[in-house]
């Protein structure tokens, strides 16, 4: 199985497996800058990532992030609605 580094070394698996891959920039950019990381370190690291992939590599990631957002966006918005609902007495 092919794999990629982030930027201090750390393998991440090429397995299809978006929150692999969400999880070791979190480990690799947010828990090592302990939680003072910025914009620009977290971008910075995202593209060093993309920079390994190939074009179908990128398509599969990107239909996988897509999905991802989508129903994480969905769960928010019936979230919101939900807590506007009056309360059961």
């Amino acid at each position: 199985m092919r794999a990629i580094k982030t930027s201090h070394g750390v393998d991440i698996p090429l397995d299809g497996d978006l929150l692999a891959v969400v999880e070791t920039l979190f480990q690799e950019v947010t828990v090592r800058h302990e939680l003072g990381r910025t914009f620009e370190d977290m971008m910075r690291e995202i593209q060093h990532l993309v920079d390994q992939l190939s074009a179908e590599e990128l398509r599969a990631y990107f239909i996988e992030s897509l999905f991802l957002n989508t129903v994480t966006y969905e769960n928010e918005r019936l979230g919101a609605l939900l807590n506007k609902l009056p309360a059961e007495e």
